[in-house]
């Protein structure tokens, strides 16, 4: 048997893909583990070819073989994200409301394909621009390149965020055409608050399952005190102070789904998940998930669910993820699908759980099944509480199988696959406040306000959690973050010294809330938190930086906005 120990987000995938595809073993014969590494961010989603050349030597000498990148290797050979080149047009009518988008996008793919390169720009990018808005008409146009860079695949993210920062700065390029209040713009294309539980068909092929836009935005100025903030923006300008307000009110699509359409449109995976959970005789419960943790605290989040549905401790509750040998197949982490599908299927498991221990319960108290209720991880007879089985003695005596009805298999345990119906579409509205020193081109963010809506909510302080990192890195993408090239092919910014990341004393206090409209599709009403900030950060703080150059005529610059990048736009301006 070969095993390889590997820091992957979706260790089957990894083994179907190099044992039946390179290595041409049985995947009986092959053992993926992937142990939880913190942090992964799609660029651990695909198989790269040092970890196959490593199976392969090791198979070949008989003895293991270790690999561990250097970080230069890493800046050269990782896969990198978001390459666009975008042209757009939106139409508005003489109401100031959307007529129709025209996009025409090249992405680029880098040397060679890697695992999903082709699927983001296709099936993550372009079914997002409709946005949060009601636009009757939207054609989008994308073409894939082949260049000399690195493989340029999923990041946190994966096509949603350029499609809202396509969509947002082309709201904020309108309003300042239209003279009209970017917020204001906003609110009047808003698509209306979903009712009687229908969907909302965009002309891009989605169809959002629930949403109410207006009152995140709505507490997003509140909280961020718009209109003060307008106010000290004109009263700095007459003092050389040159303060500017962005807005990016944004969509996501979590849990991809389901298979069937993947298949359609090409894409070779499967997006369903698994879940195992076994009850052990003394009660405790070994929950076993297709999901893979790489930072997001599915050991909380899950020991969480399965102890609340239980009405047993958390500390009876173990979560085994990432090992081949141990879990079911499952499809792995990404696209902020953990808890609407790796949750899901696991909520699948309990209901099927909780019905035989119905039955073995009814049997031992001589009762009707339907006479009991299940609470505080007991069966309790209606109307009679003191007549009950606890949790424990039911997961007894399903081992035990002394009492138990005729005809029914012994222990407790259960396996489910869950495939979506649909996407989750998380959405909020996140404004950011900067000041934007001409002079140096340096930029200071002063207030950041984020107002999320990701469905019900398993445990605020994990989302609380994954929203502050996604506003950094989507903080970085705006401000530094470049993987730049010169013309020969050569990687010019390989090292730390050349690739600027944020740093903590770059990033303010986030202020951060929630609205609550949770999802129709799956059982827990979830919809995915993981990328959210990432998504809407970037263009909040262009939008922003750009509204402070407003005074200089400058509308438009590419990301990332470096202070060399704004200070020559300003000195350009003056000349």
């Amino acid at each position: 048997e070969l095993t390889l120990w590997v820091t992957s987000q979706n260790p089957h995938v990894h083994r179907l893909l190099m044992a039946a595809f390179v290595l041409a073993i049985p995947e009986t014969k092959m053992r993926v583990i992937s142990p939880d590494v913190g942090g992964g961010f799609g660029s651990k989603i695909f198989v790269y070819n040092e970890e196959v050349v490593c199976s392969w030597a090791s198979k070949a000498l008989g003895r293991p073989v270790k690999w561990t990148a250097e970080r230069r290797e890493s800046f050269l050979n990782d896969a990198h994200g978001r390459d666009h080149v975008t042209e757009a047009e939106m139409a508005f009518d003489r109401d100031g409301r959307v007529a129709g988008l025209r996009v025409k996008t090249h992405a680029n793919l880098g040397a060679y394909l890697s695992t999903f390169a082709p699927l983001i720009p296709s099936y993550l990018y372009g079914p997002l621009l409709s946005g949060v808005y009601k636009i009757p008409a939207i054609f989008c146009e994308v073409w894939g390149m082949l260049t000399t860079t690195a493989p340029v695949d999923a990041y946190r993210g994966a096509g949603r965020p350029e499609a809202t920062y396509v969509v947002e700065r082309m709201m904020d390029r309108a309003a300042d055409q239209l003279k009209l209040d970017p917020a204001e713009l906003r609110r009047k294309n808003f698509i209306p608050k979903f009712t009687d539980g229908a969907p909302y068909q965009t002309p891009v092929a989605f169809a959002y399952d629930s949403g109410n836009y207006e009152p995140a935005l709505k507490r997003a100025l509140e909280l961020a005190g718009y209109e003060q903030a307008r106010r000290d923006q004109a009263a700095g300008r007459a003092k050389g102070k040159y303060l500017g307000v962005g807005i990016s009110t944004y969509i996501e699509a979590c849990g991809p789904a389901p298979s069937a359409v993947a298949g359609s449109l090409g894409a070779g995976a499967g997006l369903w998940e698994s879940g195992l959970v076994r009850v052990h005789p003394g009660g405790s419960v070994s929950v076993f998930t297709g999901s893979h943790s790489h930072g997001q605290g599915h050991e909380t989040t899950f020991a969480q669910l399965v102890a609340d549905e239980l009405g047993i401790p958390m500390e009876q509750v173990e979560v085994v993820h990432g090992d081949t040998a141990q879990i079911p197949f499952g499809m792995g982490t990404y696209g902020s699908r953990s808890a609407c599908v790796g949750g899901s299927a696991i909520v699948k498991c309990l209901d099927k759980i909780k019905e035989k221990g119905r039955k073995i319960a009814a049997h031992l108290l001589e009762a009707n099944e339907q006479d009991l209720v299940f609470g505080g991880g007991a069966w309790s007879v209606k109307g009679s509480p003191d007549k009950k089985k606890a949790w424990g003695e039911v997961a007894l005596m399903a081992y035990l199988a002394h009492n138990i009805p005729q005809g029914m298999e012994p222990g407790l345990e259960a396996t489910s696959f869950y495939d979506p119906v649909n996407f989750t579409f998380p959405f909020g509205a996140h404004i950011a406040v900067v000041e934007v020193d001409p002079d140096t081109g340096a930029v200071k963010i002063l207030k950041y306000v984020a107002v999320d809506d990701v469905g019900k909510v398993i445990n605020p302080m994990i989302v609380d959690g994954m929203v502050h990192g996604g506003i950094a890195q989507g903080v970085g993408q705006a401000l530094w973050e470049h993987g730049v090239y010169a013309d020969d092919g050569q990687l010019l910014s390989g090292t730390m010294m050349d690739y600027a990341m944020p740093k903590a004393d770059a990033l303010p206090s986030y202020v951060t809330e929630r609205t609550v409209t949770p999802s129709p599709h799956n059982p827990l009403g979830v919809k995915g938190a993981g990328e959210t900030g990432t998504i809407a950060a970037t263009p909040a703080i262009a939008n922003a930086v750009i509204d402070a150059l407003e005074p200089f005529g400058v509308t438009h610059l590419d990301i990332p906005l470096t202070p060399q990048k704004i200070w020559k736009a300003v000195a350009a301006a003056k000349r």
